[in-house]
Protein backbone atom coordinates (compact mmCIF):
# COMPACT_ATOMS: atom_id res chain seq x y z
CA UNK A 1 0.00 0.00 0.00
CA UNK A 2 1.33 3.44 -0.95
CA UNK A 3 2.06 5.69 2.02
CA UNK A 4 -0.26 8.73 1.96
CA UNK A 5 1.22 12.21 1.72
CA UNK A 6 1.19 13.98 5.07
CA UNK A 7 -0.53 17.38 5.14
CA UNK A 8 -0.45 20.25 7.61
CA UNK A 9 -3.13 22.95 7.47
CA UNK A 10 -2.07 26.44 8.55
CA UNK A 11 -5.15 28.67 8.80
CA UNK A 12 -6.63 30.69 11.64
CA UNK A 13 -10.22 30.28 10.44
CA UNK A 14 -12.01 27.24 12.02
CA UNK A 15 -14.38 26.96 9.07
CA UNK A 16 -11.45 26.74 6.66
CA UNK A 17 -9.89 23.95 8.74
CA UNK A 18 -13.18 22.10 8.76
CA UNK A 19 -13.77 22.51 5.03
CA UNK A 20 -10.27 21.36 4.07
CA UNK A 21 -10.44 18.44 6.50
CA UNK A 22 -13.77 17.29 5.04
CA UNK A 23 -12.38 17.55 1.53
CA UNK A 24 -9.27 15.49 2.27
CA UNK A 25 -10.60 12.93 4.74
CA UNK A 26 -11.94 10.66 1.98
CA UNK A 27 -8.75 10.96 -0.08
CA UNK A 28 -6.54 7.93 0.55
CA UNK A 29 -3.48 9.73 -0.85
CA UNK A 30 -3.52 12.49 1.77
CA UNK A 31 -3.44 12.39 5.57
CA UNK A 32 -3.78 15.49 7.75
CA UNK A 33 -1.23 15.29 10.57
CA UNK A 34 -1.23 18.80 12.05
CA UNK A 35 -3.15 22.07 12.30
CA UNK A 36 -1.57 25.49 12.86
CA UNK A 37 -3.45 28.67 13.74
CA UNK A 38 -0.74 31.20 12.86
CA UNK A 39 2.60 31.48 11.12
CA UNK A 40 4.69 30.84 14.23
CA UNK A 41 2.78 27.64 14.98
CA UNK A 42 3.26 26.57 11.38
CA UNK A 43 7.04 26.93 11.71
CA UNK A 44 7.17 24.98 14.99
CA UNK A 45 4.83 22.21 13.80
CA UNK A 46 6.73 21.87 10.53
CA UNK A 47 9.88 21.15 12.54
CA UNK A 48 8.02 18.64 14.72
CA UNK A 49 6.08 16.75 12.03
CA UNK A 50 7.97 17.47 8.78
CA UNK A 51 4.85 17.17 6.59
CA UNK A 52 5.05 16.53 2.86
CA UNK A 53 2.69 19.43 2.14
CA UNK A 54 1.64 22.57 4.02
CA UNK A 55 -1.57 24.33 3.00
CA UNK A 56 -0.68 27.85 4.14
CA UNK A 57 -3.18 30.68 4.50
CA UNK A 58 -1.66 34.06 3.60
CA UNK A 59 -3.47 36.16 6.22
CA UNK A 60 -2.86 34.90 9.77
CA UNK A 61 -2.20 36.56 13.16
CA UNK A 62 1.19 36.78 14.93
CA UNK A 63 3.01 35.91 11.69
CA UNK A 64 1.47 35.82 8.24
CA UNK A 65 1.76 32.93 5.81
CA UNK A 66 4.26 34.68 3.56
CA UNK A 67 6.90 35.11 6.26
CA UNK A 68 6.19 31.64 7.66
CA UNK A 69 6.68 30.14 4.20
CA UNK A 70 10.01 31.91 3.79
CA UNK A 71 11.31 30.58 7.12
CA UNK A 72 9.99 27.06 6.61
CA UNK A 73 11.55 26.78 3.14
CA UNK A 74 14.87 28.01 4.53
CA UNK A 75 14.94 25.31 7.20
CA UNK A 76 13.12 22.54 5.32
CA UNK A 77 13.29 23.09 1.53
CA UNK A 78 11.84 19.62 0.86
CA UNK A 79 8.45 20.59 2.31
CA UNK A 80 6.01 21.65 -0.39
CA UNK A 81 4.05 24.78 0.53
CA UNK A 82 0.82 25.70 -1.24
CA UNK A 83 -0.61 29.10 -0.42
CA UNK A 84 -4.31 29.61 0.30
CA UNK A 85 -6.08 32.88 -0.36
CA UNK A 86 -9.62 34.24 -0.52
CA UNK A 87 -8.59 36.76 -3.19
CA UNK A 88 -6.52 36.68 -6.35
CA UNK A 89 -3.99 39.27 -5.17
CA UNK A 90 -1.13 38.61 -7.56
CA UNK A 91 1.33 40.70 -5.55
CA UNK A 92 0.93 38.45 -2.49
CA UNK A 93 0.99 35.28 -4.54
CA UNK A 94 4.07 36.33 -6.46
CA UNK A 95 5.83 37.12 -3.18
CA UNK A 96 4.86 33.64 -1.97
CA UNK A 97 6.46 31.88 -4.93
CA UNK A 98 9.56 34.05 -4.54
CA UNK A 99 9.76 32.78 -0.97
CA UNK A 100 9.64 29.19 -2.23
CA UNK A 101 5.96 28.21 -2.33
CA UNK A 102 5.21 25.52 -4.91
CA UNK A 103 1.86 27.00 -5.87
CA UNK A 104 -1.35 28.62 -4.76
CA UNK A 105 -5.04 27.85 -4.44
CA UNK A 106 -8.03 30.13 -4.11
CA UNK A 107 -10.37 29.09 -1.31
CA UNK A 108 -13.42 29.53 -3.52
CA UNK A 109 -12.18 27.14 -6.20
CA UNK A 110 -14.03 23.92 -6.93
CA UNK A 111 -12.98 21.05 -4.60
CA UNK A 112 -12.19 18.86 -7.61
CA UNK A 113 -9.72 21.49 -8.81
CA UNK A 114 -8.15 21.57 -5.35
CA UNK A 115 -7.61 17.83 -5.33
CA UNK A 116 -6.28 17.78 -8.89
CA UNK A 117 -3.81 20.51 -8.03
CA UNK A 118 -2.60 18.77 -4.86
CA UNK A 119 -2.03 15.59 -6.84
CA UNK A 120 -0.19 17.53 -9.55
CA UNK A 121 2.18 19.08 -7.00
CA UNK A 122 3.13 15.84 -5.26
CA UNK A 123 3.21 13.77 -8.44
CA UNK A 124 4.92 16.36 -10.61
CA UNK A 125 2.16 16.19 -13.24
CA UNK A 126 2.73 19.16 -15.57
CA UNK A 127 -0.52 18.48 -17.43
CA UNK A 128 -2.69 18.81 -14.33
CA UNK A 129 -0.66 21.74 -13.02
CA UNK A 130 -1.04 23.57 -16.32
CA UNK A 131 -4.80 23.09 -16.31
CA UNK A 132 -5.24 24.49 -12.83
CA UNK A 133 -2.76 27.29 -13.51
CA UNK A 134 -4.81 28.33 -16.52
CA UNK A 135 -7.94 28.61 -14.36
CA UNK A 136 -6.09 30.71 -11.80
CA UNK A 137 -4.45 32.91 -14.40
CA UNK A 138 -7.83 33.55 -16.01
CA UNK A 139 -9.11 34.86 -12.69
CA UNK A 140 -5.98 36.97 -12.19
CA UNK A 141 -6.49 38.63 -15.58
CA UNK A 142 -9.82 39.98 -14.34
CA UNK A 143 -7.99 42.25 -11.88
CA UNK A 144 -6.67 45.70 -12.76
CA UNK A 145 -2.98 44.89 -12.29
CA UNK A 146 -0.20 47.41 -12.50
CA UNK A 147 2.40 46.40 -15.02
CA UNK A 148 5.71 46.90 -13.23
CA UNK A 149 9.09 46.21 -14.78
CA UNK A 150 10.95 42.98 -13.89
CA UNK A 151 13.58 43.37 -11.22
CA UNK A 152 16.06 41.25 -13.13
CA UNK A 153 17.19 41.37 -16.73
CA UNK A 154 15.02 39.24 -19.02
CA UNK A 155 15.94 39.03 -22.69
CA UNK A 156 13.32 39.59 -25.42
CA UNK A 157 13.39 35.87 -26.26
CA UNK A 158 12.95 34.93 -22.61
CA UNK A 159 10.02 37.33 -22.37
CA UNK A 160 8.41 35.60 -25.36
CA UNK A 161 8.81 32.24 -23.64
CA UNK A 162 7.45 33.58 -20.33
CA UNK A 163 4.33 34.87 -22.06
CA UNK A 164 3.77 31.54 -23.78
CA UNK A 165 4.25 29.65 -20.51
CA UNK A 166 1.58 31.92 -18.98
CA UNK A 167 -0.79 30.68 -21.69
CA UNK A 168 -0.21 27.12 -20.50
CA UNK A 169 1.27 25.66 -23.69
CA UNK A 170 3.87 22.88 -23.83
CA UNK A 171 7.58 23.13 -24.60
CA UNK A 172 6.97 21.47 -27.96
CA UNK A 173 4.30 24.03 -28.86
CA UNK A 174 6.58 26.88 -27.78
CA UNK A 175 9.36 25.48 -29.96
CA UNK A 176 7.07 25.24 -32.97
CA UNK A 177 5.70 28.74 -32.50
CA UNK A 178 9.14 30.34 -32.10
CA UNK A 179 10.85 28.13 -34.73
CA UNK A 180 13.45 26.83 -32.29
CA UNK A 181 14.25 23.37 -30.96
CA UNK A 182 12.55 21.92 -27.89
CA UNK A 183 15.97 21.60 -26.22
CA UNK A 184 16.51 25.32 -26.74
CA UNK A 185 13.18 26.01 -25.05
CA UNK A 186 14.19 23.81 -22.10
CA UNK A 187 17.49 25.68 -21.81
CA UNK A 188 15.71 29.04 -21.81
CA UNK A 189 13.33 27.81 -19.09
CA UNK A 190 16.25 26.52 -17.02
CA UNK A 191 17.99 29.89 -17.36
CA UNK A 192 14.81 31.74 -16.41
CA UNK A 193 14.29 29.62 -13.30
CA UNK A 194 17.87 30.33 -12.20
CA UNK A 195 17.79 34.02 -13.13
CA UNK A 196 14.47 34.70 -11.42
CA UNK A 197 15.13 32.28 -8.53
CA UNK A 198 11.92 30.37 -9.20
CA UNK A 199 11.23 26.64 -9.07
CA UNK A 200 8.66 25.62 -11.66
CA UNK A 201 6.42 26.60 -14.58
CA UNK A 202 3.56 27.77 -12.35
CA UNK A 203 5.90 30.27 -10.72
CA UNK A 204 7.16 31.43 -14.12
CA UNK A 205 3.56 31.94 -15.22
CA UNK A 206 2.87 34.01 -12.08
CA UNK A 207 5.96 36.09 -12.84
CA UNK A 208 4.75 36.73 -16.39
CA UNK A 209 1.31 37.81 -15.13
CA UNK A 210 2.93 40.09 -12.56
CA UNK A 211 5.32 41.85 -14.94
CA UNK A 212 3.80 41.70 -18.41
CA UNK A 213 0.43 42.10 -20.06
CA UNK A 214 -0.68 38.64 -21.22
Amino acid sequence: MIQPYSVMIADDHPHAHEAITMMLEDEANFKIIAHARNGMEAIELSKLHSPDIILMDIEMPIMNGLEATKRIKEQSPHIKVIMLSVSDNVADLFTAVQYGAQGYLLKNMDPDDWLQYLHSVVEGSSEKTRGIANKLLYQFRENDLQNSSPEKSVTPREKEILLLIAKGITNKQIAEQLFISENTVKNHIKNLLEKLQLENRVQLAAYAIKHYKT
